[in-house]
């Protein structure tokens, strides 16, 4: 399974998801700015326990975290899953 974290207004995060997109990689997103109340204080607790830099995008490929967009681990976190 493969996560995103990420902001809307983030063109570094775009460039990851679209980098996943482009590898057809089975993602799901969270937009941590679109969300409200709670379930952005959730969000963002998650994120802080991956990455206590709380720097977007992260991204959780099976065990890895990768903070940013760092093209080429993406690319190697998924050849390994």
């Amino acid at each position: 399974m493969i996560k995103i974290y990420s902001l809307s207004t983030c063109g570094h995060c775009r460039q990851a998801k679209q980098l996943l997109e482009e590898l057809e990689a089975d993602y799901s997103s969270v937009e941590v700015d679109r969300l409200e109340g709670e379930e952005r204080s959730r969000a963002i607790s998650e994120v802080r326990k991956i990455n206590p830099a709380l720097s977007f995008p992260t991204l959780v490929i099976g065990e890895r975290v990768i903070a940013g967009n760092r093209e080429k681990l993406i690319r190697e976190a998924l050849e390994e899953e």
